[in-house]
C-alpha cells in the first residue's frame, strides 16, 4: 500500500507488527491496516487481543493527530483505552481500525474505534482519552 498520508514503518511497534497507518483520506479518519499472519495469532490460532488493542489505539490516536496536524504525524497519547471484544479474527484475514472523534477540547479528545474484518465483520471495538503532547524535534545521533 502506497500513496499520499500512506504510513509504514514510522515506528519500532509499527515496524513489529507490520501494520499501515492511512491518513490521508481527508474525512478525519485515521485508518490501520493490518492482515494477520502467524505472528499475530495467540494459542487459540486467533488474533491475539493485545494486537487487536495495538492496532485500535494506533488508529484512535493517528485520528486525534488529524485534528492537530493533517499529516497525522502529531504525537498524541493515550490517556485511557477501553476495549470490547465481539468476534475473533484469523491468520489470512485482513483487518482494518477506523477511529472517530466523538469529543473532547483543547486539552483531551474522546474517540471511537472498530476493527472489523473481511465481509465487514465487527471484531471488537473501542473508547479512548487521548492528549496532544507538544512536538519537540528529534536529535539525529550519529
Amino acid at each position: 500500500m502506497t500513496g499520499e498520508g500512506i504510513i509504514e514503518g514510522e515506528t519500532g511497534a509499527q515496524r513489529l507488527l507490520g501494520y499501515t497507518l492511512d491518513v490521508g483520506r481527508g474525512d478525519g479518519r485515521a485508518r490501520c491496516y493490518l492482515t494477520v499472519g502467524p505472528k499475530h495469532t495467540n494459542r487459540h490460532d486467533m488474533l491475539h487481543g493485545g494486537i487487536v488493542a495495538t492496532i485500535l489505539d494506533n488508529a484512535m490516536g493517528a485520528t486525534g493527530s488529524l485534528t492537530r496536524d493533517p499529516s497525522g504525524r502529531h504525537p498524541f497519547l493515550t490517556i485511557s483505552l477501553n476495549t470490547q471484544y465481539l468476534a475473533p479474527a484469523r491468520e489470512g484475514e485482513a483487518l482494518v481500525a477506523v477511529g472517530r472523534i466523538t469529543g473532547g477540547g483543547r486539552k483531551l479528545v474522546f474517540i471511537e474505534g472498530e476493527l472489523r474484518g473481511p465481509d465487514d465483520r465487527l471484531i471488537a471495538t473501542a473508547t479512548g482519552v487521548f492528549k496532544p503532547v507538544a512536538q519537540t524535534r528529534r536529535e539525529e545521533t550519529t
